[in-house]
């Protein structure tokens, strides 16, 4: 048969920063798509995909793709399902969505998702409107950026990010990834930071862990996990006491440059900060100077560093930098945490927030293991419908988790593409499409391009976009018409409102630069504060132990005295691509990286089977003795799957619910484990 050929642009959907734009070819004479490949034209993602979404395909074909609704006939967790019509399914929720708002309220009634796509349509459009109408339970969605983006907003205002023109990097002098495994969750990035790097830039990255972009860096500061803002107030320190900070810049466009300045001279010199960050003073000393003396210089961070009990201060604080060395004033240089406020959208058009009952509950996703447990004010949860997510790997403190879900009286919904360990515990369990099979639009966090995602083949089986799962639900509900008859294309108008980027303009050109080139958004001040000024004094930025830090916890230090961090792993994007055969098999099994020093007090060798544990859980992995990480930090890295594990736990048996400073989000680096020989 002879192929008929054409080419389809679409977006990955994936929680990275990146969001590469795709080309998929696809095979008119069979409707299948052959071929996934980068955007050739595209400025920034240049062409090229990570190893995950370039062979996307196998995912969108994976033998064990869902294909039609089911209903559970075993024990929850079993995962033994029966097929059912979409039409039985759809009366099955409904009719469960009646019992339990009769019975307990529509507050007994909770979503959960986040970002399995970071499409606006697919993401949080007819979902929200489902949700409001009916007046269930909100979700705070806090589980990945909250700390930050609060941390952030503070220095900024709640219009504007640290934002730069990634683009321009590629002319700065000095690049800190700071808390930021750049050339692995950020690559596109790091080809810009390896261009400045051949054009004369130094790279340093800040670090408990020797990443991978660590061990690419020209030099790795070990930092102690949750101590950042400490190092800030020492850089500002030795700045201001050597006269190294842009006094013009400060007192034009910042508001309370003196009292910060004031703080951190009489309470932050090199001495202390070493003493807290576990770094020697001549490393901090050198740094700053390196800093103070570089022009242009750039602070990539990144919100793995905020996941501790004083995250939302170490970002407000670390993002005062900027301001002290006047590096806004050059594109591409000041300090990049997200681009997204750069985007124009309406979400309240898609969401209708109008919609929410007043008096309405939130509950923290950060704490579902509490909420499924009854420990939250409010009705008991009594129902729970999710997608765009998979809590039963990714969600804190997994074993309560677990419990929870494995409650009787829980009705759980789960719309998936897989068998994942939430969809285990599924009453009725729903195929989704994945991204080739639908429409949405995309901003980015990591880039400047807005862009189209159109459907490239049809849906595969009987699986269905998120948005036809609630016009089917509204439907059910007798749900008002105007509020759920709209297609996914109208959707994305009304998202855009009259944006001259329009989705006539998306479809036809490809993505779509929201500003001009060269993008210095604070060269002038025009922060998004009440002032129009960089906030550098309220709150007045300090330093805020973790939660669970061995200084200041010293008797829980003295049971478990390891600071566990549990980034995600390189081949997979949080749980998101575990079942792919090739890329579980390229990362093995799950693994502990501890130092020589902590190994060897506890007889361990390298490759021996161990048990990470502490007072909420305990999980197994393969010991990798190892420099990447100094005595008293251990590195695991997640979130493998129950049925790919030798205990069905990963690194979030021992996580904490516990919240952060600002924002309300989670801690998951904020963790004391013991480790011991199996």
């Amino acid at each position: 048969m002879r192929q008929t050929l054409r080419t389809v642009r679409a977006v990955c959907p994936h929680d990275c920063p990146d969001t590469c734009s795709i080309h998929v070819t696809v095979d008119d004479a069979t409707g299948r798509a052959v071929k996934v490949r980068g955007n050739p034209d595209h400025p920034f993602t240049a062409g090229f995909l990570c190893a995950k979404v370039n062979r996307y395909l196998d995912r969108v074909y994976h033998p064990e793709r869902l294909q039609y609704p089911q209903r559970r006939v075993g024990r929850k967790g079993e995962g033994c399902f029966e097929r059912i019509s979409w039409s039985d399914a759809i009366a099955t929720i409904a009719s469960n969505i009646r019992r339990i708002s009769d019975e307990h309220g529509p507050q007994a009634i909770l979503p959960y998702s986040y970002a399995g796509t970071m499409g606006k349509v697919q993401g949080s459009s007819l979902d929200r409107r489902f949700f409001h109408r009916l007046g269930a339970s909100l979700l705070d969605r806090t589980i990945c950026a909250s700390a930050g983006s609060a941390g952030s907003d503070i220095t900024f205002g709640p219009n504007r990010r640290a934002a730069i023109d990634p683009e321009a990097a590629v002319d700065c002098k000095l690049i800190i990834n700071w808390g930021s495994n750049t050339s692995v969750t950020n690559m596109h990035f790091w080809r810009i930071e390896h261009e400045a790097r051949k054009r004369g830039a130094k790279i340093i990255t800040i670090d408990p862990y020797r990443s991978p972009t660590a061990q690419k860096s020209d030099q790795w500061i070990p930092i102690r996990p949750g101590t950042d803002a400490a190092l800030a107030l020492g850089v500002m320190h030795i700045l201001v006491r050597d006269g190294l900070q842009d006094q013009e810049y400060l007192d034009q466009y910042c508001d309370g440059s003196e009292t910060l300045q004031q703080r951190a001279l009489s309470e932050y010199p090199p001495e202390k900060v070493s003493t807290i960050t576990g770094l020697e003073v001549a490393t901090i000393e050198q740094f700053a100077a390196e800093y103070g003396t570089t022009r242009p210089s750039l602070i990539r961070l990144n919100y793995g560093l905020q996941r501790h009990g004083g995250g939302g201060m170490a970002v407000r604080t670390i993002t005062c930098l900027p301001a002290f060395t006047g590096d806004w004033r050059h594109p591409g240089a000041g300090a990049l945490l997200s681009t997204s406020k750069e985007f124009p959208g309406n979400a309240d058009a898609l969401e209708r927030p109008d919609q929410i009952p007043p008096g309405t509950r939130t509950i923290n996703m950060t704490q579902l293991a509490e909420a499924l447990n009854g420990e939250l004010p409010g009705p008991p949860v009594q129902m729970i419908v999710v997608y765009n997510s998979n809590p039963g790997s990714i969600a804190p403190n997994q074993s309560k988790v677990i419990r929870g879900f494995e409650r009787e009286d829980l009705f759980t919904v789960v719309m998936e593409h897989f068998l994942t360990d939430t969809a285990r515990y599924a009453d009725i369990l729903l195929p989704a499409t994945t991204q080739l099979e639908h429409w949405d639009v995309h901003t980015a966090y990591g880039h400047l391009d807005l862009q189209v995602n159109a459907p490239s083949i049809a849906p595969l089986a009987e699986a269905k976009p998120n948005t036809e799962v609630f016009r089917l639900l509204a439907k059910a509900m007798n749900f008002e018409p105007e509020l759920f008859d709209v297609s996914d294309e109208d959707l994305i108008r009304e998202w855009l409102g009259s944006h001259e980027i329009t989705l006539d303009r998306l479809v036809k050109e490809g993505p779509i630069r929201v500003v001009p080139a060269h993008f210095a958004p604070f060269a002038q001040g025009n922060f998004g504060t009440q002032s129009g000024k960089c906030n550098l004094a309220s709150p007045l930025p300090n330093y805020t132990p973790p939660h669970e830090d061995p200084q200041t916890k010293p008797a829980l230090a003295a049971k478990y005295p390891l600071q566990l961090l549990t980034p995600p792993s390189p081949t997979f994007l949080n749980s998101t691509f575990v079942n792919v055969d090739h890329l579980r098999n390229e990362a093995s099994e799950p693994t502990v990286e501890l130092n020589a020093a902590d190994a060897g007090t506890r007889s361990i060798l390298d490759g021996d089977r161990v048990t990470i544990f502490n007072s909420r859980g305990r999980f197994q992995a393969k010991a990798m003795i190892s420099d990447n990480v100094k005595p008293g930090v251990a590195v695991s890295t997640g979130c493998w799957w129950s049925k790919y594990t030798a205990d069905g736990a990963n690194v979030n048996a021992t996580t904490s619910t516990a919240l952060t400073d600002f924002g309300a989000g989670a801690t998951f680096f904020d963790n004391l484990v013991e480790i011991q020989k199996l």
